[in-house]
């Protein structure tokens, strides 16, 4: 059985700096780039870009973003409003292509990987409150500090890209199923043999909602090649997580929950919802332990609010980028400790909880068991 590594990964950008895109100056010496294709369910604008609104027709893109030198990993730097660029500060895109349809995206696809001589596609989904832009220029941002094997995908859905737009985007992430599912079947057809899908906060209830029609459907060859799924701080009732694993079967493995017990985004959406925990700030896992889940609490290196963790924080990049056997590692010890990288440790508290913490806080860790 052939599979696809799909990522999907959901930017919360409400308490962040906005950003729009922005070209590379002319005669500017772009050091690094990052090929992100995208398809997106957004509405066209009469300038070319992709807005909030919603569309009947995907459209097909890929985006070269430039890469710059001077910032930190897990460092979304923005270019500023009034003033020339700099290339080597600022994320910007050094070109822009609007394909004729779905055949010219697959073939593009299908080349780049070629020309990479990767069989591996990563499908990276934002998620509540993100603009076009701050979509694509997140995942250029991920994929390339994150170094990850694979033709980089984006799917961009339409949010309203405001904090007041919560409803609007909930609305919009269960429009975008099919879409979501018509993208995947698009990288498959493109020829990629392995995906694994990364979401963030709302893109994992897409996520699951998309994997779950596509099981119950019956007909989808992209589903079989799903290699592995991520989810990132998953803005999901815990309730709906657990009816959706039911309908999909047997879950894709690996399956990855980077969980955040103090998120406050989250908690604050638990609230609004009128409901308990969201999947991604659990304090206790045992609703979820019948399930194949590795579930990583990143509280210990909060970044903010909390929300993106895993994108920001320079430790936690350089621990996802070495997950590749993380399965294979705790199920050969599963008993306590397993030290992936220095500095870091790994505590498991039972089958599918991992608490992440730096080395210096071991023993604050094995007082608290």
């Amino acid at each position: 059985m052939r599979r696809i590594i799909v990522v999907v990964v959901m930017a919360l950008a409400a308490c962040a700096p906005r950003g729009n895109f922005a070209s590379v100056p002319q005669g500017a010496k772009v050091e690094a780039t990052e090929a992100i294709f995208v398809g997106t369910t957004r509405k066209a604008g009469d300038a070319g870009g992709f807005g909030r609104e919603r569309s009947d027709d995907a459209h097909f893109l890929r985006y070269d973003i430039a890469i710059p030198v001077d910032r930190d990993p897990g460092e979304l730097t923005w270019p500023p409003t009034v003033g020339k660029p700099d290339v080597a500060k600022h994320f910007l895109t050094q070109n822009a292509l609007l394909f004729d349809g779905s055949d010219s995206f697959r073939n593009s696809l299908r080349e780049a990987m070629r020309i990479r001589k990767q069989t591996s596609a990563v499908v990276y989904v934002h998620g509540f409150n993100t603009r076009m832009a701050e979509g694509v220029y997140r995942v250029a941002q991920m994929h390339h500090d994150l170094k990850v094997p694979g033709v980089a995908v984006h799917y961009a859905w339409p949010s309203r890209g405001s904090a007041l737009g919560y409803v609007y985007d909930r609305d919009s992430m269960l429009y975008s199923r099919s879409g979501f599912e018509d993208l995947l079947n698009e990288v498959a057809g493109a020829g990629a043999k392995d995906i694994i899908v990364v979401a963030h906060s709302m893109g994992a209830a897409l996520t699951m909602e998309t994997l779950r029609q596509m099981a119950l459907r019956h007909r989808s060859n992209a589903l079989d090649r799903v290699a592995g799924v991520i989810l990132i701080s998953p803005d999901l009732d815990l309730d709906v997580f657990r009816s959706q694993a039911k309908d999909i079967g047997k879950l894709p493995e690996p399956f990855l929950v980077f969980g955040n017990s103090r998120d406050r985004v989250l908690g604050l959406s638990a609230t609004l919802s009128g409901t308990g925990e969201r999947l991604g700030n659990l304090e206790d896992v045992s609703a979820i332990a019948d399930q194949k889940i590795i579930y990583l609490d990143t509280a210990a290196y909060n970044t903010g609010d909390g929300h993106l963790n895993l994108g920001e924080n320079a430790a936690l990049l350089s621990l996802f980028a070495g997950l590749v056997g993380i399965d294979e590692a705790f199920r050969a010890d599963a008993r306590a400790r397993v030290g992936l990288l220095p500095g870091l440790v790994l505590t498991v508290r039972n089958a599918t909880e991992v608490i992440l913490s730096p080395i210096g806080e071991l023993g604050e860790v094995r007082a608290g068991r």
